[in-house]
């Protein structure tokens, strides 16, 4: 694995299920877990199906993308129940997609809820996303990478926690810019 490996980490700014329309998207972009080199934003629908297309823009178009090595999402959905497409969007960057989750999620309970509010449809993306699978006391789901990789790309990549840093500097972020301030623990 690179010493100067780039990786951009996404995840959503807290919002409000019942009054937002949209939820902003942040991605940091950090060689390995130790610098800052880029932040770029996105915004997609609470509870939408344009998450995928917003991502594949925000990245395609960004200044960042040629040096950009990998992307690692912080779960396989942002604004609620908006599922990423991950095998499209590691098609469309031409990026390996690593979905980064901090516990096992509870399938059942999950499809459970997509059936009640009627989006069934959507737990079809979340297995098209594969297997997850435990590394280094966290769960990943992946396409456009092998196993090993993963474990290269997140070895450089979480340097102070369990979690990739990128990733925990984008959560603080989002948080900052929608609640005035982080709560410092992401």
């Amino acid at each position: 694995m690179k010493k100067e490996i780039r990786i951009l980490s996404v995840d959503d700014a807290p919002f409000d299920k019942f009054k937002d329309r949209d939820v902003l998207v942040v991605g940091v972009m950090m060689r390995r877990g130790q610098w800052v080199d880029g932040v770029m934003s996105t915004r997609v629908r609470v509870d939408g199906r344009n998450s995928t297309a917003k991502l594949v823009s925000m990245i395609n178009k960004s200044k960042f993308k040629p040096q950009l090595q990998a992307v690692i999402l912080d779960g396989i959905a942002f604004g609620g129940f908006n599922i990423v497409d991950i095998e499209r969007l590691n098609l469309e960057t031409n990026l390996p997609v690593i979905v980064v989750i901090r516990r096992m999620p509870d399938f059942r309970k999950i499809k459970k809820t997509l059936k009640k509010l009627g989006k069934e449809e959507k737990y079809k993306l979340i297995e098209k996303a594969g297997d997850v699978v435990e590394v280094k006391g966290i769960y990943v789901q992946f396409k456009g990478v092998g196993i090993d990789a993963v474990k290269g790309i997140l070895d450089a990549a979480c340097t102070r926690s369990l979690l990739p840093e990128s990733l925990r500097v984008s959560h603080m972020v989002g948080a900052g810019i929608i609640r005035g301030e982080s709560k410092g623990n992401a």
